[in-house]
């Protein structure tokens, strides 16, 4: 995305933000206590997330993180366990992507010197992307349209369409064949 950084001064946030901070840490807090499958579940999920979450799309907790109201999840997309989503520098999830368990999203950084002041960047996860368990995706990244992302692979970079990329720092190791994905999902 290369996009410059967002900086936050935590120190300097606003009681507004530290009572929404709260309110939804108290929220991924009782959905990652309460049984799924249920309405409790569903609704918790709704206040947690508005209208930030598309149509058919499945969260399952427990669910971790920071301003997860930044994170905008499409239509037939599933987050599996396990998911950090420090979102400050906000997320934004295509449709039909898939998340496997202990995935990090980390849009923030901290500045070495004043560790209280945040360096934030966007992350964009493009349509039919899959990432593998335990992946992180750091500040700034975009992963392109179908990407495959493999378990543990530490992406610092962006990631183009149909890519393959797995490893630490990840790195593209085939492509995908585009006219086998044009059909399915679109």
């Amino acid at each position: 995305m290369n996009c410059d950084f967002e900086i936050f001064d935590l120190t300097k946030a606003t009681q507004e933000e530290r009572a929404n901070w709260k309110r939804l840490s108290q929220l991924a807090f009782q959905l990652n206590h309460t049984m799924p499958e249920t309405a409790e579940y569903e609704k918790l999920v709704k206040e947690l997330f508005g209208n930030n979450i598309g149509e058919n799309s499945r969260i399952n907790a427990p669910i971790y993180g920071a301003c997860l109201d930044q994170l905008k999840i499409g239509k037939n997309t599933s987050i599996n366990y396990n998911l950090l989503a420090m979102a400050r520098g906000g997320i934004t999830i295509g449709d039909h992507v898939q998340i496997a368990a202990n995935v990090q999203l980390l849009t923030n950084n901290h500045d070495p010197y004043q560790r209280m002041v945040l360096p934030c960047k966007p992350i964009v996860i493009d349509d039919g992307v899959w990432i593998g368990a335990g992946a992180t995706i750091l500040p700034g990244v975009k992963i392109g349209k179908h990407a495959i992302i493999g378990a543990g692979a530490v992406v610092s970079k962006d990631i183009p369409d149909y890519a393959v990329a797995v490893g630490n720092p990840a790195k593209v190791i085939k492509m995908l064949d585009k006219e086998r994905f044009e059909k399915k999902y679109e």
